[in-house]
C-alpha cells in the first residue's frame, strides 16, 4: 500500500471514530457534572439534586426538526417512567430565545420541567453540546451511562431505564 493510501485510510478511521465519539459520547462512565439548572418557571436545581434516580437529559432548540419530531415520544415516556422515579429535563440551547421555548413548551404541552442554558455553562459542562438533539442518560449513582447525539431508540432507552428503577 502505498504512503498516500495509508494516510487517506487512517484520515478516513479518524473521521468515523469521531463520528463515533459524538454519537455514544465519551462520556460513558463519569460523573455528571453538578452544574445549575434554572428552570423554564424560575426554580433552579443541581444535577446533584437528582441523585438516586435516573435522569434523562435532552438538550434541544426548537428550531430543530428531529428535536419536535421526537416530542411526543418523550412525553410518552416521561408519562410511563417518571411516576417510577424516572426525571426527565430537556435543556433548551442558548441561542434559543426564552419567549421560544415557553411557546413551544406551551405549544407542545411538555411535561417535563425545562431548563434555560442561557450562557451555554450546562452544554458547555456536558462536554461542549452543540447539536441537537444530545441526550445524555444518568444512572442513579449520578454517571454518565452514555451520551447520543440524534434520535433515540425510545425502546431501547425505556428498557435501560427501567433496569435502573427501584421496584
Amino acid at each position: 500500500m502505498k504512503r498516500r493510501d495509508l494516510i487517506s485510510a487512517a484520515a478516513g478511521l479518524a473521521v468515523i471514530g469521531g463520528a463515533g465519539l459524538a454519537w455514544f459520547g465519551p462520556w460513558g462512565g463519569n460523573r455528571a457534572p453538578d452544574v445549575k439548572l434554572t428552570m423554564l418557571d424560575g426554580r433552579t436545581a443541581s444535577m446533584g439534586s437528582f441523585e438516586g434516580k435516573p435522569v434523562l437529559l435532552q438538550f434541544w432548540a426548537t428550531t430543530c426538526v428531529t428535536c419536535v419530531k421526537e416530542m411526543p415520544q418523550l412525553k410518552a415516556l416521561h408519562r410511563k417512567l417518571a411516576p417510577k422515579g424516572l426525571e426527565m429535563v430537556g435543556v433548551a440551547m442558548s441561542y434559543d430565545p426564552p419567549g421560544q421555548v415557553k411557546n413551544m413548551v406551551r405549544e407542545k404541552s411538555l411535561p417535563y420541567p425545562i431548563a434555560l442554558d442561557n450562557d451555554g455553562t450546562v452544554a458547555k459542562a456536558f462536554g461542549g453540546v452543540r447539536l441537537t438533539p444530545t441526550t445524555v442518560l444518568i444512572n442513579p449513582q449520578g454517571d454518565v451511562v452514555w451520551r447520543r447525539l440524534g434520535e433515540l431508540d425510545f425502546a431501547g432507552v425505556a428498557d435501560q431505564i427501567r433496569g435502573m428503577l427501584k421496584g
